[in-house]
């Protein structure tokens, strides 16, 4: 172990370095912008400086083009179900694939290559069949793990939609009531719910684009609840399209619809409250009661080896 140690460190000194050097990149500013910002003068460019978050996207997109391309599928990506699972996680753009490929690509089998090192750096004792199976469950993990997180992104995002959206159904209510248009009232909820909810707004105002657009206002809903892809949504575009078509009130519907998903989420977290008790109770029975037990029954038992133990033993 001794002999792998010196080269141990080197590796992981590179490995280190090479990463803050990347990051230092493309987080501080050049020397032309600290120029131009100490004269108090604009870009010589037009264009806006990238943000940082773009910067990276773009650098890591740049990395894993290489290991994504095999992956990528060649044929039908428009109608593809992962494309629909992007729009539901919010990735709108072109990197996500990339990213999501050369993501499962790269931990395919830099897990396995992690492990392998480990074993040939340190004295580890492995037979043949644990390492091997070992190895094929890291490569599994890796090609797994981007799925994983993706849902669970997608879990989230869903959440934090469902639950705003019974606050915009209300402000779009009020704005259809004031006079306002369905249209204006979608583009007006999608500015006023920025601050609430930005995955909201911002699917808000892709529905007002595509009205903008020239699509119908059928359609753009319909494309709302695909992206969005929660049932209550569908119902509530369901409703508001019957609404448009046999000319009932739109704020009634929104009224009634809104008052359902409130309902629901009381519900929702009713139970989660109800649950509560039943999940306690296993760091209760491991982690507090024995911590407890001890504290109390301590002096007792430190009592009786001290006191009792000798008398009854004669000693």
């Amino acid at each position: 172990m001794t002999n792998f140690q010196p080269v141990l460190f080197v590796v992981v000194f590179v490995i280190a370095a090479s990463i803050c050097y990347l990051v230092l990149r493309l987080l501080l500013p050049t020397a032309l912008d600290k120029r131009v910002e100490a004269l108090g003068g604009a870009h010589p460019d037009s264009a806006p400086r990238p943000s940082v978050a773009a910067s990276l996207s773009g650098a890591v997109a740049r990395w894993l083009t290489p290991f994504a391309r095999p992956s990528l599928p060649k044929e039908a990506w428009e109608k593809s179900p992962l494309r629909l699972r992007f729009y539901n996680a919010g990735f709108r753009t072109t990197t996500a694939p990339i990213a999501y490929f050369g993501a499962k690509t790269v931990l395919t089998f830099a897990l396995p290559a992690v492990q392998l090192f480990y074993v040939w750096a340190f004295p580890v004792k492995l037979q043949a069949t644990p390492l091997l199976a070992l190895l094929v469950f890291l490569a599994a993990l890796g090609y797994y793990l981007p799925n994983v997180v993706l849902a669970h992104i997608i879990s989230r995002r869903q959440r934090e939609l469902f639950e705003a959206f019974p606050d915009a159904l209300d402000l779009m209510r009020v704005c259809v009531q004031a006079g306002l248009g369905m249209d204006a009232a979608i583009e007006r909820v999608g500015r006023e719910m920025e601050l609430e909810s930005s995955a909201l707004s911002e699917e808000f105002h892709l529905v007002s684009l595509e009205l903008r657009a020239g699509a119908s206002r059928g359609d753009a809903l319909r494309n709302l609840a695909l992206r969005v892809s929660l049932e209550d949504i569908d119902a509530m575009v369901a409703t508001l399209v019957q609404a448009d078509r046999f000319g009932t009130s739109v704020a009634e519907s929104l009224r009634v619809h809104s008052e359902t998903l409130r309902t629901k989420r009381r519900l929702i977290a009713e139970e989660s409250a109800a649950k509560l008790p039943v999940k306690l109770l296993v760091p209760l029975i491991f982690c507090v009661f024995p911590a407890l037990l001890t504290v109390l029954l301590g002096p007792a038992v430190i009592s009786v080896y001290r006191i009792l133990l000798p008398r009854l033993t004669g000693q």
